[in-house]
């Protein structure tokens, strides 16, 4: 079976059974070759519906769980797009094909590298990708678009903060066996909305605040 006829067979059995119905996100994964960013030795893995393992513990996304990422912010054109653990680029080069600029953290070197050179490979390579903690801050910068690839074990405000108003925020919020997905929005400078998505479990975000732990 060819990539083209997987990619479109990931799409309506996994994608779309998810309730990702937006033609614009479907097109997008239609379009980025998920395979490319797969590292080699498990691209056998690229269209199931499961997480792909990565250097350092990481993993990719599950497919549908990237659809209801999209779906859920929906980039335009001209808006400014923040990622938050780039991971080897596939959410990043789907976001980048919804919207012209793209800038990415990423907290492993190796994993930064990766992304890099795969979004060049797919001929993305004005998409920032940059090395750093995102619990570090972000020098005051304010976006259109925040998507958190890796959970907050607890809500953590400093990410609604980096919205322009109108500006939305995906984040996965909660610790295993359930965990909720997110969408946050700034209805002003001093408002923000949200509302919950599904449940899902993701790798959480290195550094993020913990729950204290309970003792007697």
């Amino acid at each position: 079976m060819q990539m083209v006829d997987v990619r479109e067979q990931m799409i309506e059995q996994q994608v779309r059974a998810w309730d990702v119905l937006d033609e614009r996100v479907l097109a997008v994964l239609r379009r980025v070759p998920r395979e490319l960013f797969v590292p080699e030795g498990q691209r056998y893995r690229a269209y199931a519906d499961a997480e792909v393992p990565l250097a350092r513990g990481q993993h990719m996304l599950r497919p549908s769980v990237v659809g209801r990422l999209l779906q859920a912010l929906m980039p335009l054109p001209g808006e400014q797009v923040l990622e938050i653990g780039a991971g080897t680029g596939f959410v990043t080069a789907c976001l980048r094909a919804m919207t012209a600029k793209v800038r990415s953290l990423e907290i492993y070197p190796e994993l930064a590298e990766a992304a890099r050179h795969n979004l060049a490979q797919f001929g993305m390579s004005d998409v920032e990708v940059i090395g750093g903690d995102a619990m570090q801050g972000d020098g005051g910068a304010r976006y259109d678009v925040i998507a958190l690839t890796a959970s907050l074990p607890v809500y953590d405000a400093r990410f609604e903060r980096m919205l322009a108003v109108g500006g939305r925020l995906f984040v996965v919020v909660g610790e295993p066996p359930v965990m909720d997905a997110r969408l946050v929005w700034r209805t002003s400078e001093d408002s923000v909305t949200s509302r919950s998505l599904f449940e899902t479990v993701i790798d959480p975000l290195v550094n993020a605040v913990r729950p204290p732990e309970f003792r007697f």
